[in-house]
């Protein structure tokens, strides 16, 4: 199974949060939560759930915890004493994680995982704290390359 342009985006962007001091489980949640929101965004949030807040007898929605990384903002709800994200309602938890991104890698994950935040790290935090310069900077230039070089990794079975 191939690893595409949404596995590299969750990858880079859970490096991105554990490199700015998020615990290994929020930063799968926060990587496969972008990933989910920028792949909606591109489609035009076609098809949701709706709202991330629940209406009470007022009719009003709830208000919604959320969590700035950088200028990047998310909903966060906690489970088990671990901040996870949220969008369209559903809790991005590490086995969403493993099942979405992690399963495409098989037997190369850690390796694959060492080098994003290899990657990620060399940047200045100034960029990886802007959406753009996070975009732009690190993950365009490389997103094709590191799809195609973890691909052939995982399909060799190589670590």
């Amino acid at each position: 199974m191939a690893v595409g342009r949404f596995q590299v985006m969750s990858m880079l962007q859970a490096a991105r949060a554990y490199t700015l001091g998020l615990p290994l489980e929020s930063a799968y949640s926060w990587g496969l939560n972008r990933a989910i929101f920028i792949a909606a965004a591109k489609r035009g949030f076609k098809g949701g759930k709706g709202g991330e807040g629940k209406a009470g007898r007022s009719g009003k929605m709830a208000p919604r915890a959320s969590f700035k990384l950088g200028d990047d903002m998310a909903f966060k709800t906690e489970k088990d004493g671990v901040m996870l994200f949220t969008i369209g309602g559903e809790v991005q938890t590490k086995e969403a994680f493993d099942k979405q991104v992690k399963a495409r890698f098989g037997s190369t994950f850690d390796a694959a995982w060492k080098e994003a935040l290899a990657y990620v790290e060399s940047f200045p935090r100034e960029t990886l704290l802007s959406t753009d310069g996070f975009f732009g900077d690190v993950y365009r230039p490389r997103r094709d390359q590191l799809a195609d070089r973890w691909t052939m990794a995982a399909e060799a079975g190589e670590g």
